[in-house]
């Protein structure tokens, strides 16, 4: 058997999207689940449209989602280079051999006179198709203008006629009128190797088996299969993955939201929950499982799972996910992240971290607050009043809370805990503690709880008061207290 090999090229246009992830990650599982390759290729071909920093970002967002290859930048393998912009040479040679076969020709029509022509067939409401203008040229007239140094392209010669059946991975049959397809350009005046050329060049050339792709790429397909038979490559499987809609069903877009990777991770997501999620757009899982890791996944991975109908991108539905794992996940795979939410937001810098027992205070402080928040960002938010004096409270909490009912039970709990040792200001005692005030006064556990919660943090949630009392201290909590006493509405 054949090995599987995919490959996921992005163009280095900017940060990666959720679109291009999910693409990646779609091929990582399936190559995974295969135990086959994934190649990793930029496709830096348009200068115009390349942006400095772009594959940097696109590298590191991908090694932030955890997403391996077996070749390409960094990796290296027998393919080299994986950059298209160096790969020049190479396309020039079959370029040269279409040439050669009569299989492409030269194109000397000007950009204004292919604007006439568009103009014309928008006359005509027809669609805008090449009409082949330099496809009979004598040899001679070629030969002419070439040595008079013209300006030309290069395009690849499609048949008048015919059909073209592709079977599809995942849409199944799909069938192709040839007739609908002009002479594309395969390489434009300044030489470069046009996408649908340079493309599939280098997928023969990596041995790619299996092209996994997004459904905008179908209309490329039945061109990129007639440069295959021209140039006698062997033909790979393609399989189109469904668009990521819009909630409305529109097509996604930036007022919809977060769009790149690099955006989630600095809005505080986990990159399992983010990759949890991706999974889920477009791929079913067995039964009606939501929560499934990569790891996973390639076990269940098949493309008969793929669902041929866009994919809802629904934010709520990742907030979700996200505040599963960070509730779950392994301590040492939250905190450490948590980190720089903590720092950015000024509440400590980096050197505080230098001192073991403030780590270990802090691995304490995100295992109490991660339980009740969905992001890291959101587990610095719940832990402000930890690090800054409170600068007021809750208006509608205070109104509930501190009442002369409140204050008069908040007063009890600050002569209480006032009269117990530093040893036994702990979470067990103090919650045995508050169960006794509650009892001795006739009063439920949170009209005791409450008033505390507020004076300690200003706010009417938070995680147990018992763990917000410890991981403030008694000192602290007692300071709290005393201030809150004095509140006046």
């Amino acid at each position: 058997m054949t090995e599987v090999r995919v490959r996921f090229a992005p163009s280095p246009t900017g940060n990666l999207h959720i679109g291009g992830a999910r693409t990646c990650l779609f091929n990582w599982l399936y190559a995974r689940s295969q135990g086959g390759k994934l190649v990793l290729r930029i496709e830096d071909t348009d200068p115009s449209r390349f942006q400095p920093g772009s594959v940097e970002q696109i590298i590191r967002s991908l090694k932030w989602l955890g997403l391996d290859w077996d070749e390409g930048p960094e990796v290296g393998g027998p393919a080299e280079p994986y950059f298209q912009s160096q790969r020049t040479e190479i396309y020039k040679k079959y370029i040269d051999q279409l040439l050669a076969e009569g299989k492409a020709y030269y194109c000397f029509c000007t950009p204004e006179e292919l604007e006439e022509q568009r103009k014309l067939q928008r006359e005509r409401k027809m669609p805008f198709r090449y009409p082949r203008t330099c496809r009979d040229l004598p040899e001679e007239e070629v030969r002419r203008r070439l040595e008079a140094g013209e300006p030309h392209s290069i395009r690849f010669k499609i048949p008048d006629q015919g059909h073209m059946t592709v079977v599809d991975m995942i849409h199944g049959k799909m069938e192709f009128d040839l007739a609908q397809f002009d002479d594309f350009v395969i390489a434009k005046t300044n030489g470069t190797p046009t996408y649908n050329f340079a493309v599939v060049i280098d997928d023969h050339l990596m041995q790619i088996t299996h092209v996994l792709r997004a459904e905008e790429h179908i209309p490329n397909t039945p061109k990129q299969i007639l440069l295959y038979q021209a140039l006698g490559f062997e033909v790979p499987e393609f399989g189109h993955m469904s668009m990521i809609l819009a909630p409305d069903r529109s097509k996604l877009s930036k007022r919809h939201g977060a769009q790149s990777v690099e955006e989630f991770q600095a809005m505080g997501y986990l990159p399992e929950a983010l990759v949890n999620y991706l999974t889920l757009l477009g791929w079913s899982p067995d039964g009606d499982q939501e929560i499934i890791t990569k790891e996973e996944t390639v076990k269940q991975f098949t493309m008969e799972k793929m669902s041929r109908k866009g994919a809802v991108y629904d934010i709520k539905k990742l907030y979700w996910i996200n505040g599963q794992y960070l509730s779950s996940l392994p301590l040492e795979n939250v905190a450490p992240k948590a980190r720089e939410f903590f720092v950015k937001d000024g509440l400590v810098d980096e050197k505080w971290f230098e001192d073991e027992k403030n780590v270990s205070y802090f691995n304490h402080l995100v295992d109490v607050v991660r339980v009740r928040v969905k992001t890291l960002q959101e587990v610095a938010d719940a832990s402000v009043y930890f690090f800054r004096d409170l600068d007021g409270y809750e208006e509608k909490g205070a109104k509930k809370f501190f009442t002369e009912e409140g204050l008069g039970l908040l007063k009890i709990c600050g002569e209480k805990i006032a009269a117990l040792k530093e040893e036994d200001f702990t979470e067990e005692k103090l919650e045995a503690l508050y169960n006794k005030i509650a009892e001795e006064n006739g009063v439920g556990l949170g009209k005791v709880v409450q008033p505390t919660r507020l004076a300690l943090s200003g706010r009417t949630v938070t995680p147990g008061l018992f763990d917000v009392m410890t991981l403030l201290g008694r000192e602290k909590t007692l300071a709290r207290i005393e201030k809150a006493l004095s509140y006046k509405a």
